[in-house]
């Protein structure tokens, strides 16, 4: 096999400073990608509506038709790729919709959607460092913050602009450094908490930074000040919004960073790494924790965690979210009937052994997906195979009468 076949592909980004002209052809791009989507999706739920099938060549045929119409002729005036991207990119949202993998399409808003905007090979020029969009005379003034692979050529180049006004493309490569780490003879369970962020079956405790705390006084003196704007498109307004979206930039990019140390940490030195199959969406519905839990982004930290192991040959079993870790005697097997959230220490009925309840779950979920990971059951019952049960479910000790 070649090495342009194994090598893994990935997204490099940077920020980037346009000129006028640029920033203004930019705009005008969104704008075009978010009115060529919503008519694209409109069209097809009217037909889903008469029972006909619209597919991604019957839009593409309609954008043509567009054109040509006086009401959106602007549409020709700018680079046909990422239009034709938003096509795509309504294609695969139905595809994953009747695979049931997510809900019906939703349309595009001018103020909360994304601005962004894809550009496939025929759509830009990269020589010498330099890239260059179709309908732009001059490239972009790119922040290399960070070589890209050697000798690698983008495949598709996304450009985005943030709710604080940062721009951003995105290089997507081939990267022949993603390689497999050497096999190391190492597991790990992992348990999420508030406290702390992590605690390792191996009794390492890693501290919960808490970035949105950091700068709760400044976002909330920030959200006041917007809170006093006239509502509309005021220039005040406008300014007071980005400044709470800088604030909350901040806070996003140090949360990122932070994750990206540590699970590329964990990867590496672990060949096996378990973690619990938490329902984040579920668990933020408790008004009294939704912060603290959003601030933690378990979300974001399994998902860096799941393929950074499929880049470096790891492995990531998710245990039953209904297996109790927290009540279950790592040392005995007793199970105990109650352990509220306020109980942080406790001491086994069975063999009285002082257990720390973090690190009690962290070694319980170890040796839980240790033993799924042997006897080839699911590890994820609750996303694949509902109303399934899991081995570490089947198999949770009980009392004795």
């Amino acid at each position: 096999m070649s090495v342009t076949e194994t090598c893994v592909k990935r997204a490099f980004k940077y920020r980037f400073h346009p000129t006028e002209a640029q920033a203004a052809e930019l705009s005008r791009t969104f704008g075009c990608v978010r009115k060529v989507y919503n008519l694209a999706l409109t069209a097809r739920t009217e037909a889903w509506a008469r029972q006909e099938r619209v597919n991604y060549n019957a839009t593409s045929a309609m954008l043509t038709a567009w054109k040509k119409t006086e009401e959106l002729a602007y549409l020709s005036e700018v680079s046909s790729v990422p239009l034709q991207q938003s096509l795509r990119h309504l294609q695969a949202a139905f595809t994953h919709f009747f695979g049931k993998r997510s809900r019906y399409p939703r349309f595009k808003s001018r103020k909360k959607s994304r601005k962004s905007a894809e550009y496939t090979t025929s759509g830009f020029r990269f020589r010498e460092g330099t890239l260059t969009l179709a309908k732009m005379a001059d490239p972009l003034d790119i922040v290399w913050s960070r070589p890209l692979p050697e000798g690698a050529t983008p495949s598709t180049v996304t450009v985005s602009q943030d709710a604080a006004g940062r721009w951003f493309v995105s290089l997507l490569c081939e990267d022949p450094g993603v390689k497999p780490l050497p096999a190391a003879d190492t597991a790990v369970g992992v348990d999420v908490g508030l406290d702390h962020l992590l605690t390792l079956s191996t009794g390492e405790k890693i501290a919960n930074p808490r970035h949105e705390r950091r700068d709760r006084t400044r976002l909330a003196k920030a959200q006041q000040n917007l809170a006093k704007k006239a509502r509309g498109d005021g220039a005040n307004r406008r300014k007071a919004r980005i400044r709470v979206a800088k604030i909350y930039a901040r806070i996003t990019d140090r949360r990122r960073d932070s994750l990206h140390k540590l699970t590329t940490r964990l990867v590496r030195e672990n060949q096996t790494l378990v973690i619990e199959d938490l329902t984040v969406r579920n668990m933020v519905k408790n008004h009294t924790l939704a912060r603290a839990i959003s601030d933690a982004s378990w979300s974001e930290f399994r998902s860096m965690l799941e393929y950074k192991a499929t880049w470096y040959g790891r492995e990531v079993i998710a245990v039953d979210r209904f297996f109790p870790s927290s009540k279950l005697c790592s040392s005995c097997g007793t199970l105990q009937k109650k352990m509220p959230l306020s109980v942080r220490t406790w001491t086994c009925d069975g063999c009285g052994t002082v257990h720390d309840r973090d690190v009690n779950a962290a070694e319980n979920l170890l040796a839980a997906g240790l033993a799924v990971s042997v006897c080839g059951a699911g590890v994820r019952p609750q996303r694949r195979t509902p109303g399934g049960r899991s081995a570490t479910k089947q198999k949770t000790p009980r009392r004795e009468p």
